[in-house]
């Protein structure tokens, strides 16, 4: 069975910027991690992405050869294990389009796993992915038994102190609401005052939102932040008129308003905000274990995928354009020890 823990521990813990988003045919499991299937039928020097991706993505075929000059900075036991370990932090119902079990029942598919698919390729390395549950996806990092996290991480100060980054997307947070609804928020956190709003536990947005909620605390305002197991169970309070909002990932919202357009329960964007606060914009990063020497390959690597190319076609086949970074850097600048 899972196990829940408290949501202070998961606040002080080193936790991440992410959520579930369901979709039909998510793996559960009753343990905290998990083999994911891959596909290996990719001919040598190619990845296809998109793959049975129910829709979410247009499957395409890239060209992405070992560049040797970069695969010869990886620490020498991952270079010869021949394989990058990959978590990936979507048990138990997934994170569309991030990271979700396609539509054969079994693989893991997802616009994160298809990018690190993408850099073990030009790193040499034959992936292996572990599914895992959010809080036990660090477990693993820190344990040893994954390499490194592509799985919707936000780059924060206060991860730096236990992991290096290697950045490879915007990350930006959006606050989703019933398309009837006429609220809106425009960076401010005023526009908070009287409502309720869901987020996920552990979360970075749950971080800045319980800033958010103390800040209007202090005005004699009230802000309900409520707190739900899965997202199917999120989406029918949005319906219900439970509460007035649910905050989460950009990419995971933006998924789901397409997928309820036309519905009687059709959502919309409400605004956005940065995930590393109001002065600067957050990122998400690959994530390894801190003094592992991973952070510089896996950069490289990134960003030989943006120089020649298939970075940009693999945004675009998840429909992530607007995410895209012109640079991957080791350990940028992240989200503020102190929020603000």
């Amino acid at each position: 069975m899972p196990i829940h823990l408290s949501r202070r521990s998961l606040i002080r813990g080193i936790t991440a910027a992410t959520t579930v988003t369901a979709l039909a045919g998510g793996l559960a499991a009753c343990g905290g991690d998990s083999d994911a299937a891959t596909r290996t039928t990719d001919s040598a020097g190619t990845v296809t992405v998109g793959r049975l991706s129910n829709g979410a993505a247009k499957e395409t075929t890239l060209k992405v050869a070992e560049v040797k000059s970069i695969s010869a900075e990886l620490p020498d036991a991952v270079r010869k294990s021949g394989k990058l370990v990959i978590g990936s932090g979507t048990l138990p119902s997934g994170s569309p389009p991030l990271g979700f079990v396609g539509s054969d029942q079994k693989t893991l598919t997802g616009s994160e796993v298809d990018l690190a698919r993408l850099v073990a390729s030009v790193l040499g390395l034959q992936p292996e992915v572990k599914r895992f549950t959010w809080e036990n996806l660090f477990v693993g990092i820190d344990s040893g038994k994954v390499n490194v996290g592509f799985s919707n991480i936000t780059d924060t100060e206060e991860r730096k102190q236990k992991y290096e980054f290697a950045s490879y997307r915007k990350d930006d947070l959006a606050f989703e609401t019933l398309k009837t609804s006429k609220w809106t928020f425009d960076g401010d956190y005023e526009a908070l005052a009287g409502k309720t709003v869901s987020v996920g536990a552990g979360t970075n947005q749950e971080r800045i939102l319980l800033e958010w909620q103390a800040k209007l605390k202090k005005e004699g305002k009230k802000l309900t932040i409520k707190y739900f197991q899965d997202s199917p169970s999120i989406y029918l309070a949005l319906a219900s008129g439970k509460i007035d909002a649910y905050l989460g990932p950009s990419p995971n919202s933006s998924y789901h308003v397409t997928q309820t357009a036309g519905t009687p329960n059709a959502t919309r964007i409400a605004g956005q905000y940065s995930g590393a606060g109001e002065t600067l914009q957050g990122l998400i990063a690959a994530t390894a274990k801190k003094d592992s020497g991973l952070a510089k390959p896996l950069a490289d690597a990134i960003n030989h995928l943006i120089d020649n190319g298939q970075y940009a076609k693999w945004l675009s086949a998840w429909n992530l354009t607007n995410d895209a970074v012109s640079k991957s850097e080791v350990n940028p600048p992240g989200l503020p020890l102190d929020n603000s």
